[in-house]
């Protein structure tokens, strides 16, 4: 029995020991992790690094939310190079009938180079606005400069809660250089599982930590190691030559195909639409920025032929050139340039059908991936005809339509993929019939902004067309369009060209440049001019009541009586207000709408803060309404239609008396009752 005790007692001690070295164990394993958890805690008690979230309640603007400014830092390596988007705002809490709209894309949705109002997205934002009114928008574009396909994914993950009603997406060009991309300096570039787990230790506070200081170390280094004047557009680069079918090639078009299939995928669970746009870039006007040369010794014709085709173009022999490279193409129809100058050959001869083959070949075999290879635009008609709540917008077939030959050039697009002005309001128009098609929205007759009505009333600034001209200026003179040394040979020669300069190089903001115009276009009585102004701050603005009241104010001063009536009609929406709502009074009687300017004497009577004596201003227009009634039974009973004159004479509505006195000389030219109605107002 002792033994047996003895033995039970030893078993017990062994399994004692192993238990405790488990444990021991555990806690080593774990030690570590603790460490890290509990520096990770620390930092955030000190408020050390940022928070990566997608939004954040705006400082200025409790109750809305806005892009988080930091929210890129998750996506770039290297800090000093990330872009910050806008800083559009949109309700907490989501109002009822409201049409919520998130935009997602790199640089084209963003609007570069002009940002703000030459976007397509405020172009969408002021055409909606117009066809309806009442309807309140928010479309809050999230969109950045030099990202990819992996933003708008992560960006896509974290905006579902915030309720939207449809995504708007661009994106592709970047897929190669922007961050991220197969081709760029990110060393996890290429590898999705390596990118998407190095995306999620970005949040922690240690990690930006030591990011921060490696970062500090790497600054040690002598100055001109690093950057040495380059632009953002060449510090990411890291191949410059990407051949078309090359293993890297593919990482890119693989790359982009998941991304977007995740992201459609995503919203298409959600139940959430998608009107997402195929990729326009130029065709023509752009000589490929690098064709790979063929092996020599794989290719012996190519070479001379290709020198001769040159050759002849130089002594403007186009018969003799299209000959020789057609010869060169003959031998290796791989490389870009000779598939360009046989484009423009072929353009000169007038076969657009044949020039527009080579020039888009020329495209996709440009070793420099600055634009989409046109397979992206298959993959994106593919994953449409996959998800149930994914739209494509034809953005290529609309420029191809809009373009001389059907060929996509400098008329559209200012260097190589970002639209003019024309190409981003043609993009706009890609959008809205396409959300129009599917039922986002209604579009009355009666109050549907036409295309060429948008391009007639959209409020561009000369700052933003000029700022936008300088800054592409500004990138042509730089890699990848010239390697040598050019010099600033922009002239300017008025106050708003230096303004606008003073905009393009971050001389001056935006909003001080319009200001300083604004307040020139006052002293000088160009109140068309101020008008416009306040309208492009409407569309900066769309949340706050003054600036649509201003621009209601200056349409009224230019007898713009339906504009000015849209503008005060938001602005009391907003911001419900006693002088608004007489203004929207007497702008509606001055359209002879006396149904419409009825409620809003109304709520003048009950918030008088002015103590007018208003009741018999309503009983006037009572008796108007109860006349108009009898005058649309009644269309020739002149002592009704003299007596709608009396009572809008009364009421000091000189165009509706005016309206009603016509009506009546044109049934009764001598009568005695219109004429001395007449005679009174042309006294005032």
């Amino acid at each position: 029995m002792n033994k047996t005790r003895f033995h039970d007692y030893g078993t017990q001690a062994v399994l004692l020991r192993k238990k405790r070295m488990l444990v021991i164990k555990i806690i080593s394993i774990l030690f570590p992790f603790l460490i890290i958890g509990g520096v990770e805690a620390g930092l955030r008690l000190f408020n050390y690094g940022h928070s990566l979230q997608l939004f954040i309640t705006a400082p200025q603007h409790p109750g809305y939310y806005q892009l988080n400014p930091a929210a890129s830092l998750k996506y770039f390596s290297n800090a000093d190079i990330a872009t910050k988007g806008n800083s559009e705002l949109f309700k907490q809490v989501k109002d009822s009938g409201t049409l919520r709209v998130f935009v997602l894309g790199e640089s084209t949705t963003i609007g570069y180079p002009y940002f703000h109002n030459g976007s397509f997205h405020r172009w969408l934002q002021f055409r909606l606005m117009h066809t309806n009114p009442d309807k309140h928008l928010e479309i809050i574009n999230l969109s950045l400069t030099g990202v990819n396909s992996y933003t708008v994914e992560g960006f896509a993950k974290e905006l579902l809660p915030y309720q939207p009603d449809a995504v708007l997406i661009y994106t592709g060009h970047n897929e190669y250089y922007g961050c991220l991309g197969t081709g760029s300096t990110d060393k996890v570039a290429g590898n999705s599982f390596l990118v998407h787990l190095v995306l999620q230790l970005r949040k922690l506070r240690i990690t930006q930590l030591m990011a921060n200081a490696l970062h500090k170390v790497s600054s040690l280094k002598p100055s001109g190691t690093e950057g040495g004047g380059k632009t953002r557009m060449e510090m990411m680069v890291a191949e410059q030559q990407i051949p078309f079918g090359s293993p890297m090639y593919e990482r890119g078009i693989t790359q982009f195909t998941n991304n977007m299939d995740n992201t459609l995928r995503m919203l298409d669970e959600a139940k959430v639409p998608v009107f997402i746009s195929n990729l326009v870039s130029t065709e023509k006007d752009l000589f490929p920025f690098i064709s790979i040369a063929p092996d020599s010794t794989k290719y012996p014709g190519f070479g001379t032929a290709y020198r001769q085709g040159e050759q002849a173009i130089a002594k403007g022999d186009s018969t003799a050139a299209l000959q020789y490279f057609l010869a060169a193409e003959n031998s290796c129809n791989a490389h870009a340039g000779c598939n360009y100058y046989l484009g423009e050959l072929w353009l000169q001869k007038g076969d657009t059908t044949a020039a527009k083959t080579y020039y888009d070949k020329a495209r996709d075999l440009d070793g420099l991936r600055f634009r989409a290879p046109s397979k992206l635009n298959k993959v994106l008609l593919d994953l449409c005809s996959k998800y149930k709540n994914a739209h494509l917008v034809d953005a290529n077939a609309a420029f191809e339509a809009a373009s001389p030959g059907h060929i996509i050039g400098n008329s559209l697009i200012l260097e190589h993929v970002h639209p003019n002005l024309n190409g981003y309001a043609l993009l706009s128009d890609g959008f809205y019939n396409t959300m129009k098609k599917q039922g986002l929205f209604k579009a009355p007759n009666d109050s549907a902004m036409s295309f060429a009505q948008l391009r007639h009333a959209m409020p561009i600034t000369v700052i933003d067309s000029l700022s936008g001209a300088y800054k592409i200026a500004h990138l042509k003179r730089s890699w990848p369009f010239n390697t040598g040394q050019v010099h600033d040979t922009t002239l300017i020669s008025s106050a708003e060209e230096q303004l606008a300069y003073e905009v393009a190089f971050r001389k001056t903001s935006w909003e001080a440049a319009l200001q300083q115009l604004y307040n020139g276009y006052n002293q000088n009585g160009d109140f068309a001019r101020a008008a416009t102004i306040m309208a492009a701050w409407v569309q900066e603005h769309p949340t706050e009541a003054a600036y649509y009241e201003e621009a209601g104010n200056y349409n009224g001063k230019l007898d713009n009586t339906a504009e000015a009536i849209f503008y005060f009609k938001k602005a009391f929406a907003l911001s419900p207000a006693f002088d608004v709502a007489r203004t929207l009074f007497v702008l509606y009687l001055k359209q002879d709408d006396a149904g419409k300017a009825l409620p809003y004497l109304n709520y003048a009577i009950d918030h008088n803060e002015r103590r007018l004596n208003l009741l018999p201003v309503k009983d006037c227009l009572l008796q108007i309404l109860e006349l108009q009634t009898v005058a649309a039974r009644e269309p020739a009973n002149i002592a009704v239609l003299n007596r709608i004159a009396g009572l809008y004479y009364r009421m000091g509505n000189k165009d509706g008396a005016e309206l009603y006195i016509e009506k009546v000389l044109q049934a009764s030219p001598g009568n005695r009752d219109a004429l001395n109605m007449q005679s009174q107002l042309k006294k005032v």
